[in-house]
């Protein structure tokens, strides 16, 4: 990941956390749409788990500069998620949902620059946490 690459992440979540709230209603709403066979892997009440995803994507943009604890952080993210049952496939349905998020939270300032630099973080994210879930 380049500096370049983690500022455009860390400058364009800074416009999505104030909408935190919002934004995890469209990632859900996006995720059980195009992939409802996931819906069962969550809680009913969705609050904490909306509340839970917003937090961790808030740690791990500010921990884009510190391979050394967002790295163990998300081996360990990973190996949790995959006693849910989250398998190897489901991330890519992720990512897609995270993307659909960005492009609506952001609007206009959601450039293909920017695309491109969410894509780059969360394959390295996804890669981690597969690789935590595989241990």
């Amino acid at each position: 990941m380049t500096p370049t690459t983690v500022t455009l992440v860390q400058d364009s979540f800074s416009e999505v956390a104030p909408i935190a709230d919002a934004a995890a209603e469209i990632f859900y709403d996006h995720l059980f749409d195009t992939q409802p066979q996931l819906r069962p892997m969550f809680p009913q009440d969705m609050a904490g788990q909306k509340s839970k995803l917003m937090k961790t994507l808030a740690f791990a943009v500010a921990s884009l500069g510190d391979a050394d604890t967002l790295l163990p952080a998300l081996r360990d993210l990973g190996a949790r998620h995959g006693g849910y049952g989250v398998a190897p496939e489901h991330y890519a349905a992720v990512g897609a949902s995270l993307i659909h998020t960005l492009r609506q939270g952001l609007g206009p300032a959601f450039t293909e620059e920017v695309r491109e630099a969410w894509l780059e973080v969360y394959a390295t994210v996804a890669a981690a946490m597969q690789e935590g879930a595989a241990a």
